[in-house]
């Protein structure tokens, strides 16, 4: 019965190791703490490091929207709600969550991304001294980044965090404006 255990154990993760989403899915998640850990021992105080995730995360999402036009084949869209629905199916492939979209302003330009369970703190308590970091401002940066890449100007912070003790994890969304192609100067 040991070794039936044990092989199941070994063949789950044989075929986890199969799947490079999942892998590096799991290798970003694991390995996020780190960075966070090395930005606290590298600035002053945790707004700078809030700051830094966020900058981080903005140059992540610029790069990573083209990886997701090209898997997901998403087809253009057409309003902010489209878009939200693209967000929730980006944190899918990438993080393996499906957070829900919700809480929309009246005028249809500000939404809620909730996150029931965060990978990305998972297995993470902060300590006294850090009460004031928002550990995964990495992923309201990477929103704003591949946001910017499709020409919508959006904000995106936290209003809602599982490691200050609240029941989910929520990113505030809120549409800025539209962005104009910007056209090289002398190639107009």
């Amino acid at each position: 019965m040991n070794q039936l255990i044990k092989d199941n154990k070994m063949s789950r993760q044989s075929m986890r190791s199969n799947d490079p989403k999942k892998v590096s899915g799991e290798l970003f998640t694991l390995t996020y703490g780190s960075l966070v850990a090395q930005l606290l021992k590298d600035y002053e105080n945790v707004d700078d490091v809030n700051r830094q995730l966020e900058r981080m995360g903005y140059n992540i999402g610029m790069r990573l929207i083209e990886d997701f036009l090209a898997r997901a084949n998403p087809g253009r869209c057409y309003d902010l709600r489209d878009t939200a629905d693209k967000i929730q199916q980006a944190f899918k492939l990438y993080l393996g969550v499906s957070p829900s979209i919700g809480s929309w302003s009246p005028g249809g330009d500000e939404f809620s991304v909730v996150l029931e369970t965060n990978p990305l703190s998972e297995f993470v308590e902060l300590p006294d001294h850090c009460l004031g970091l928002r550990y995964s401002n990495i992923l309201a940066g990477v929103i704003r980044g591949a946001c910017e890449m499709v020409q919508l100007e959006i904000m995106a912070w936290f209003i809602a965090d599982q490691l200050r003790g609240d029941n989910v994890t929520e990113i505030r969304v809120k549409f800025v404006k539209r962005l104009e192609d910007a056209i090289p100067a002398g190639e107009d």
